[in-house]
């Protein structure tokens, strides 16, 4: 197996800390709000990587965080009136939906940052024992001129374009340089506080991911995932206060997906330019067809969402459920294809390849049609769009009628009238096929 790793701007051959076992830690929600399909898309690359692995027979230790204190959460709980733990209950669970609505496996471990604090309290206590963190008048901060490699992970120099990133970090700090550790307690942080030795108050958005992802696995894990969005500032500063904390490497390999464009812009809740899975199910896209749409390009791939481009993905998920239901089972693996998807998987999830390579297997006529739906079944251990147990949905009567109707039409040599009837048919949603056994309606 090869992934590209971030951090070394290549590929590189995966080779597992512990041989046979796989850990891994995900960057989470930050639950203040509804997901939109920009962010799930971080979601499903983890979950393609969980599925890779555990199909090739890995032990997978999966986390993911949730991120249910920072300066957003607290914000919007005042803006709303209600308890942070109110909030933040109330969009996790609307995140656990949506990973639910788009087939994703529930990761066996999700941390909470407020239950983790001791954890992080301790970090930030190490780092100020190495003299790598200070106190200053409205935190603890992490000095990153401490840590030589500061930047590597982003390939930036600490040039003045650098500098204002950090600086407009969401904190107010003394030295631009550096990024909070701890957050003094304040009156705008209403009940949000604990107590710590160095001062009572809240954790950094940083350390959160830090503290529990070492409490998971240890000193140094295998891989860590989120989006290119996250690389800089976040998970720099990860590794900068991990590896001064430790003295060791923190993460083996780092991946990130790319981002989702609507209208040739950043899909972001600032520009209030999003959807969520519910804005576009009412467009008929529903969550696994969205899934599906995803997969034709390759996570690092930067996309770019349109109603055409996904309403087209929609529809050929339609009829690759409707081929895939009209199967028979009993049949066996073919071990060439079989042999190919996971060429094709293990060299940094390639899922592109892999929808093509289905299509290729739909379209085969040496493959018997029992082995075929097998086959599908086994790259769906993968992909994840839950083709198993389909069944044919019952054709409306009057549909029925109406095609019955143009099959009479079309054995009278009545070619306007079978045309028009075919419209009707396909203006409610159907597609009429012929064959040489009779007429077959499939939904759009």
């Amino acid at each position: 197996m090869q992934f590209y790793n971030t951090l070394t701007r290549q590929k590189e051959e995966f080779k597992p800390i512990t041989p046979g076992v796989v850990s891994m830690y995900h960057c989470g929600p930050t639950v203040y709000g509804y997901a939109h399909i920009g962010n799930v898309r971080a979601f499903i690359l983890d979950d393609i990587l969980r599925r890779t692995f555990e199909h090739l027979g890995y032990e997978v230790r999966q986390v993911m965080n949730i991120t249910d204190v920072d300066d957003k959460t607290i914000r919007r709980s005042l803006d709303e009136g209600i308890k942070l733990s109110e909030l933040t209950a109330k969009y996790e669970k609307a995140f656990l939906d949506d990973l639910a609505a788009l087939n994703v496996k529930k990761p066996p471990q999700l941390p909470r940052a407020t239950e983790n604090v001791e954890l992080m309290i301790k970090l930030i206590q190490t780092l100020l024992d190495k003299g790598v963190a200070y106190k200053g008048s409205d935190g603890i901060y992490f000095s990153i001129n401490k840590y030589e490699k500061y930047g590597d992970l982003a390939k930036i120099s600490l040039g003045n374009e650098t500098r204002e990133r950090i600086k407009n970090d969401e904190y107010d700090k003394e030295n631009p340089q550096d990024f909070a550790l701890w957050k003094f307690y304040t009156e705008n942080d209403g009940d949000v506080v604990w107590d710590a030795s160095f001062g009572k108050g809240r954790p950094g958005w940083h350390i959160e991911c830090s503290a529990m992802s070492m409490n998971a696995f240890g000193e140094t894990f295998d891989i860590h995932t989120g989006g290119v969005d996250l690389i800089f500032p976040h998970h720099e500063n990860e590794i900068a206060q991990s590896e001064m904390a430790t003295g060791k490497t923190f993460v083996n390999l780092w991946m990130h997906n790319n981002f989702i464009l609507v209208d040739d812009k950043k899909m972001s809740k600032s520009l209030q330019n999003f959807y969520t899975l519910a804005d576009i199910a009412k467009n008929g896209i529903e969550p696994l067809a969205y899934r599906y749409w995803l997969l034709t390009a390759h996570y690092r791939t930067l996309v770019n969402f349109t109603w055409e481009a996904s309403l087209g993905a929609r529809n050929a998920f339609e009829k690759l459920k409707s081929f895939v239901a009209e199967l028979p089972d009993g049949g066996k693996v073919d071990i060439a294809y079989k042999a190919e998807f996971e060429s094709f998987i293990s060299d940094d999830l390639d899922t592109p390849r892999v929808i093509a390579l289905l299509w290729e297997l739909v379209r085969d006529p040496e493959v018997l049609p029992e082995n075929k739906k097998t086959t599908i079944l086994c790259f769906d251990e993968v992909l994840g769009l839950n083709l198993k147990n389909l069944h044919l949905e019952e054709i409306p009567k009057d549909i029925m009628e109406l095609a019955k109707k143009r099959e009479a039409a079309r054995e009278k040599r009545n070619w306007r009238l079978s045309d028009e009837l075919r419209r009707n048919i396909e203006a409610r949603g159907y597609e009429l096929k012929d064959t040489e056994d009779g007429f077959k309606i499939i939904k759009k």
